[in-house]
C-alpha cells in the first residue's frame, strides 16, 4: 500500500524502518504544515525518554496496515531530530 493510498492520520503507533530496515521509531502523531486537512510528516519517538524525528510524507516508501510498519526510502540518520 503506498503513502497516498493510506491517511497518515491513521498510522499513531505504526513501527518506522529506513530504507535498510532499522527501526526508526515509532509514529507519535501526525504533523500538519501546508495544509490543516493533509499531513506533511509524522513525529516518530525513537525511544523512552527520547528525542522525536520527523520523518517527511514523501521520505516514505510504503505502509502496510497488516504488519503496521511504514518503510522509508531514506536512511535514519537524514532524519531532522527535535523534542
Amino acid at each position: 500500500m503506498s503513502a497516498t493510498e493510506l491517511d497518515l492520520r491513521e498510522t499513531i503507533g505504526y513501527t518506522v524502518a529506513d530504507a535498510s530496515g532499522r527501526i526508526v521509531g515509532r509514529v507519535e502523531c501526525p504533523m500538519f504544515g501546508s495544509s490543516p486537512e493533509v499531513p506533511d510528516a509524522l513525529a516518530v519517538r525513537t525511544g523512552f525518554l527520547a528525542r522525536r524525528r520527523l520523518v517527511p510524507a514523501e521520505s516514505i516508501e510504503q505502509i502496510d496496515g497488516g504488519t503496521r510498519v511504514i518503510g522509508l526510502r531514506i536512511e535514519r540518520d537524514s532524519l531532522s531530530s527535535f523534542l
